[in-house]
């Protein structure tokens, strides 16, 4: 059984883009190299011919793992999401209960992840703690070096 997956608009798109790509630009790119190494005669002791047979095969599992994902994917309406809790899409502020320092993180899919945009993984340890939770709530989310403590200062959508 798939996993579903929620995403945005956004991220809805660059999956299609990236699946899109792989499928008529790499693809094709991948079949030309082996027709060209092919051509270059004995097949048992040609490097670039398994070279390029690899990257087929490489190329065309990460194909069907996309389209699996694109297959499971759901496009959230954000409009109708509650806004009193933390839930996937939401923004969140935050404030870590040991040193005080702040953080705004959007919970994200995780192939939507990106820390240094403030995209953060909805099944990662925080991700997972941070759900359901509401302003006031001080989260305990276990994480490899111990407890992290977090005041969820502010939840908004977008």
């Amino acid at each position: 059984m798939s996993k579903i997956s929620y995403y945005s608009v956004e991220g809805m798109k660059k999956l299609k883009e990236e699946l899109d790509y792989l499928e008529h630009v790499e693809r094709p790119r991948v079949s030309n190299d082996i027709a060209e190494a092919r051509d270059k005669g004995d097949l048992s002791e040609n490097a670039e011919y398994h070279a390029a047979k690899e990257e087929q095969s490489m190329l065309e599992l990460k194909i069907a793992k996309l389209k699996e994902v694109v297959s499971n994917a759901r496009i959230i309406d954000e409009s109708k999401l509650d806004t009193s809790k933390i839930l996937i899409h939401s923004t969140v502020k935050l404030k870590n209960t040991t040193n005080n320092m702040e953080f705004k993180y959007t919970l994200v899919a995780d192939s939507e992840t990106n820390i240094k945009e403030g995209k953060l993984a909805v099944n990662s340890p925080i991700g997972r703690g941070l759900l359901g939770k509401k302003v006031g709530d001080i989260a305990e989310i276990q994480v490899p070096n111990g407890i992290m403590k977090f005041e969820i200062l502010e939840i908004s959508r977008g």
